[in-house]
């Protein structure tokens, strides 16, 4: 669905609002892996022109040479690590993170499934104490301010103490991006505890864990549904008293299904520019959808290398730190 130009022009503004946050800090040192289309060798050449990454290309270098070719991109000062095949790029790339040599993982144009293999592998991969979770940031006209929707790509139907830390990875994106105490809405279909729909007993849950300090650093409320976690009128014609109800700033979906039609439907329906990363890994992960236009890459990319800039993973790693190249948790 293309973009009109009011459209495209709500993009570029918070594009440039994103890579602003980047300004002065050197950029971060970034493991490509398999960008061996256009549009995603395309997205690490444009992350790299604006400051924001240091790119580490991990493919097959006949294949990178035919896509720099036909679009046109020069990577010739860009380090390259061969790689036989995208399984292989997958791992060389995590590898790479692993080790320190990246900061940042990008995947490129391989699925996600042969990626996150890589990533979760018990052995030699990224995983930490913390449940791997994606985070969209979504970007709409019809908000002042950034809408963190979680977790719509990843977890399929996670159980309680994982939505614990799909919370709690929000939370810790949302203050890298500077809400020093968002507001989280755990979304059900309704409001109200309902011991035959397990949302609702889920949310309550996750709000008394924040009560007793298991999740920290937000305001949690729920079940709410979307209309009264998202509008201020429908909470009050409901009679909800909350400091989350009509002003949330992250979303807690139910399940993978629900929260990807939402995602969607608020990008393609409602206009918004849709950025998301991945946390609770050893490094921030840039994940991107093969049909992502180029603003929402480079926004992901920005987003990415904030959080990389900051040292702010899942528990609390820092760069630098020995605990990072140890064995996988």
């Amino acid at each position: 669905m293309e973009r009109n130009e009011t459209e495209a022009l709500f993009e570029e503004t918070v594009v440039r609002r994103y890579v602003a946050r980047m300004a002065g800090a050197p950029p971060v040192a970034t493991a490509i892996c398999h960008p061996c289309s256009g549009v995603a060798l395309r997205g690490a050449v444009e992350a790299a022109a604006a400051g924001l990454i240091v790119p580490i290309l991990v493919a097959p270098p006949d294949s990178l040479a035919r896509v720099a070719e036909a679009e046109g991109l020069d990577i010739g000062g860009f380090e390259v690590h061969p790689a036989e095949h995208s399984h292989h790029a997958a791992e060389l790339a995590v590898a790479l993170c692993r080790s320190g040599a990246a900061r940042l993982l990008m995947k490129g144009s391989l699925h996600t499934d042969e990626l996150m293999h890589a990533v979760t592998a018990q052995a030699t991969g990224l995983r930490t104490e913390r449940r791997i979770s994606h985070v969209f940031v979504m970007t709409t006209p019809a908000l002042p301010r950034p809408l963190l929707i979680s977790d719509a790509a990843i977890n399929i139907a996670p159980d309680l103490l994982e939505k614990a830390d799909i919370v709690q990875n929000a939370i810790d994106l949302a203050h890298v991006l500077g809400l020093k105490l968002p507001k989280v809405a755990i979304l059900s279909a309704v409001e109200t505890v309902n011991p035959k729909l397990r949302s609702t007993i889920d949310a309550a849950v996750l709000c008394k864990m924040a009560d007793r300090g298991q999740i920290t650093g937000a305001l949690l409320d729920g079940p709410l549904a979307f209309d009264n976690a998202i509008s201020a009128e429908a909470a009050a014609i409901k009679g909800i008293r909350s400091e989350v109800a009509g002003q949330a700033d992250i979303l807690i979906v139910p399940d993978l299904e629900s929260g990807n039609m939402l995602a969607k439907q608020l990008d393609y329906l409602g206009g918004a520019l849709a950025a998301g990363l991945v946390m609770g890994a050893r490094v921030p992960i840039v994940l991107t959808s093969r049909a992502d236009r180029a603003p929402a890459r480079l926004a992901s990319c920005a987003i990415g290398a904030l959080v990389a800039a900051a040292g702010h993973v899942a528990i609390g790693i820092k760069p630098g730190d020995p605990a990072v190249h140890g064995p996988a948790q």
